[in-house]
């Protein structure tokens, strides 16, 4: 079992945003790679704080896991066992840093970009919605989609930046009452990737990139609902330089109305109309559910507004907890149009104690009655 986000930051539930970056600094200064040389131990902690952090520092992210835990990013969420497959890398984890501890932290001899080289520039992110049905919903699917997303021009090169000399930062030295203090912000020029475009190619941009069309292959786990947001890793706009990396894809799940089913959660609400001689009667109908058609059996005597329960029948939960069941809602019609006999009949039945809305008593042979006249 996965351990606890907010445990391993060292945070409570109801930490403030800048409770958490706190967290997440003293977790990164404690276990990194630098201050923990060949240490395994430490570097995994390292990567378990950097992933906690990301999940709990995105406002949607932290609400997705708050209410379904880790099961929220298995299966094509986002997280260590995203769409990549791969989770972060240290990367990933470094790009954290410009953020948590300013722009001077990467340019000392502790904080990675010494010791690792200049940041890697990340392109930006795609989005796109995708339709499901609620059978696709029920199953999870895989879904193809056409992508026109920025790639590296072929023939494209790059040469190191003039403006920091490859090092993607640019250092200031400012005279304080304090002394002299040394400050490093992303280079201007390259923004931070330590290069720039040598060779443009016909077709390309400026950033020496251009428009291409991919098919993206998308697997979606079961149980998602609308407005669910997903990450395919990688297969956002590319960003230029050879020491760059490929922002990523958020899918935003859109779920399609279905004809007679109504979702509220993991469970599913069918209305079942029936008519009266039917609900007297008693009778056998096919409904609808998202695995195909089912037979369900209507008691005599069935009244109007009873709800009936198909364990089961429901939704998964993306948290792996089962699935809901599918509510049955009786509604029994009243004939408005009635031929003579039919009135008579019913005119008849008005003083009859068998109509009286008295629930304390049942006649079966009042019903015997009514199926030899109606049939």
């Amino acid at each position: 079992m996965k351990q606890d986000y907010y445990e391993i930051l060292g945070v409570s539930k109801n930490a403030t945003p800048l409770d958490i970056k706190k967290g997440y600094r003293k977790m990164a200064i404690k276990y990194h790679p630098d201050k923990n040389p060949d240490d395994k131990a430490a570097e995994e902690h390292f990567k378990k704080a950097a992933e906690a952090y990301e999940i709990l520092s995105d406002e949607n992210k932290k609400a997705r896991y708050d209410q379904y835990g880790h099961a929220a990013f298995e299966n094509g969420g986002h997280g260590a066992g995203g769409f990549g497959g791969g989770g972060m890398n240290m990367d990933d984890i470094f790009s954290q840093f410009g953020d948590i501890f300013g722009g001077g932290f990467g340019g000392g001899s502790f904080g990675g970009r010494s010791s690792r080289g200049r940041a890697r520039v990340k392109g930006s992110n795609l989005r796109i919605r995708v339709k499901l049905t609620l059978e696709e919903i029920a199953n999870g699917v895989e879904k193809k989609v056409k992508v026109r997303r920025k790639v590296q021009a072929s023939g494209a090169t790059f040469k190191t930046c003039t403006t920091c000399n490859g090092q993607g930062q640019v250092m200031r030295v400012t005279n304080t009452i304090l002394g002299r203090m040394q400050t490093a912000s992303t280079c201007p020029t390259c923004q931070g990737s330590g290069e720039i475009l040598d060779k443009q190619p016909k077709g390309a941009d400026s950033s020496g990139l251009e428009f291409k069309e991919e098919t993206v292959s998308i697997k979606i786990p079961a149980g998602v609902t609308e407005g669910v947001q997903l990450k395919v890793n990688g297969k956002g706009n590319a960003a230029p330089g050879n020491n760059s990396m490929d922002g990523d894809l958020i899918v935003v799940i859109e779920e399609i109305k279905h004809d007679t089913l109504k979702r509220e959660g993991t469970n599913l609400h069918f209305d079942l109309y029936i008519n009266l001689s039917e609900a007297v009667l008693g009778v056998s109908k096919n409904i609808d559910t998202v695995s195909g058609k089912v037979k369900i059996k209507i008691e005599s005597g069935t009244q109007s507004g009873k709800i009936l329960r198909l364990r089961g029948k429901g939704l998964p939960s993306i948290d792996h907890y089962g699935n809901g069941d599918l509510l049955i809602h009786i509604n029994v019609w009243t004939p408005q149009n009635l031929s003579k006999e039919q009135k008579e009949f019913f005119e008849k039945m008005i003083k009859d104690e068998n109509f009286e809305p008295n629930p304390s008593k049942f006649d079966k042979s009042f019903f015997e009655k009514v199926k030899d006249m109606f049939s």
